[in-house]
């Protein structure tokens, strides 16, 4: 899998929202007046505190969570990589494994996995770096292969839209590099990645950021959304800079709120 792989429902996709709201049940609403448009090939940093939103805006592009006021479009295939420190560890599942469900959509029940996508499975490890450790049990691995396994079973589902929820939570700082060159390469094979952090530093690399708490604040390029205005709109007072003055991030009070 590469480059000149990559089908051309990637090129094409797109996600729209518009107006949107949603809430949990007959609860409070989760996230509201969310309006942005995000093409092919551009990167989109989702910053917000824990209750914000983020996951609730995923979930409505995913369908899991039906919009109450305006809409939440993804016009392509759409993947989601979850945070690796909310996965389950325990299950006796390979990184291979773990690359193969992204075929399980496409394989009707009383199929197996067909050849072909075993070889794409193979192949996006090899992408990610893992080729060496397809037979490693997913809990064993550490945290950063274990993020890029989850972004391999992506690859395996030829996803134009990839929703990836703190991807770099619990990864080190070489690990780290390691993904972002990966996120790199899909954002330039004309894939829209959202990518939901807590790094305000980091965001500042991606092509758009979206502030939400509770409600939009921003969604621009970073040099007119990272701004003191907009963050303390977005974070409160809760901004701390690390590593010299060179690094700033949101310090959070970790709830697992499902509204996060």
């Amino acid at each position: 899998m590469n480059a000149s792989a990559v089908t051309a429902d990637a090129g094409a996709a797109r996600v729209e929202v518009a107006g949107l709201a949603a809430a949990y049940g007959s609860g409070d609403v989760a996230v509201r007046d969310v309006t942005f448009t995000a093409a092919g090939g551009e990167a989109v940093a989702v910053l917000g505190p824990n209750g914000g939103g983020k996951t609730t805006l995923f979930r409505a592009l995913l369908g899991e969570l039906p919009a109450t006021t305006g809409s939440a479009r993804a016009h392509g295939t759409i993947a989601y990589v979850p945070q690796t420190e909310r996965s389950r560890l325990d299950f006796p599942v390979s990184a291979l494994d773990v690359a193969l469900m992204g075929a399980y959509a496409r394989t009707p029940w009383y199929r197996r996995i067909a050849g072909a996508d075993r070889t794409l499975a193979r192949a996006a490890l090899q992408r990610v770096g893992l080729a060496e450790r397809a037979g490693t049990r997913f809990g064993a691995l550490s945290g950063g292969q274990r993020q890029r396994a989850l972004i391999a079973r992506a690859l395996v589902q030829d996803a134009g839209i990839v929703l990836l929820d703190e991807p770099f939570a619990g990864v080190d700082r070489s690990s780290e590099e390691a993904v972002m060159s990966i996120l790199d390469e899909l954002r330039a094979e004309g894939r829209v990645l959202l990518i939901a952090t807590h790094d305000i530093e980091q965001a500042r690399r991606w092509d758009q950021v979206l502030c939400l708490s509770t409600t939009q604040v921003a969604y621009g390029p970073p040099a007119q959304t990272l701004t003191t205005t907009v963050l303390e709109s977005t974070y409160g007072a809760e901004i701390v800079v690390i590593d010299g003055g060179e690094r700033a991030i949101a310090v959070q009070h970790h709830s697992h709120s499902h509204s996060s």
